[in-house]
């Protein structure tokens, strides 16, 4: 029983580091070839955890030998468009100035309500509106409405808005991240001022950030936590 317990930690975490190692994309969408290696992994981890009499090892080759076909494929297909194109397909329209390209849509087996559908997630009711529509590789939709339909910007508008950094997180459940304050420009006396401004301590905040134009975000631990 022990042993079992042992396998599936190891074959856990050997997984997670053919994920990480395949990309960050593979847990968002994914192109086909990343798919179908998803799917391999999965599966080929899945016998040697059921069954206790196959040696772990063999388990582990055949994950390694998709990741390595998978490293060395991303690396041809970086050089290759043709390669790429195979592997990951290609773009199609399925709007053009307005106009739905049926062929098009028969071609990808994308319905019209399933074009609609996406279309009402972007917040478009009006397929008029949209001057191009294009199905991603990965199976999501760019959706490009015309201009007149387009929100106005800031610099439609002519308003000057200043622009935001990113807040670095100091302290999380607790926790002083130290290795931020530098990032941060600030020092531990900045922590311990801001904390006694607020009557809290490290302990007792939940979150505390700050960006470059010294906006503090403070929460505190709620009770019971």
């Amino acid at each position: 029983m022990i042993l079992s317990y042992v396998r599936t930690i190891i074959l856990y975490l050997v997984l997670i580091l053919v994920i990480r190692l395949m990309g960050k994309r593979q847990i968002g969408e994914m192109e086909p070839a990343e798919f179908v290696v998803t799917m391999l992994t999965a599966n080929l981890a899945a016998i040697p955890m059921q069954d206790g009499g196959i040696p772990l090892l063999s388990g582990l080759v055949p994950i390694l030998t998709v990741l390595g076909t998978e490293l060395v494929l991303s690396a041809a297909s970086m050089r290759s468009v043709r390669l790429r194109q195979i592997l990951c397909g290609k773009p199609v329209i399925l709007i053009e100035n307005g106009h739905i390209l049926q062929d098009n849509l028969r071609c990808t087996r994308v319905t019209l309500d399933e074009l609609t559908c996406h279309l009402r997630q972007k917040d478009i009711l009006e397929l008029s509106a949209v001057r191009y529509a294009i199905l991603e590789t990965n199976g999501s939709l760019s959706v490009f409405p015309y201009a007149k339909e387009k929100p106005a910007s800031a610099k439609d508008a002519g308003i000057q808005v200043k622009e935001q950094s990113l807040p670095v997180t100091i302290i999380g459940d607790g926790y002083l991240y130290r290795e931020n304050l530098a990032r941060a420009g600030k020092d531990a006396a900045w922590v311990d001022r801001v904390l006694a401004e607020r009557k809290s301590t490290q302990d007792g905040t939940w979150l505390l950030t700050v960006d470059a134009q010294d906006h503090i975000l403070f929460v505190p631990k709620e009770g019971g936590q």
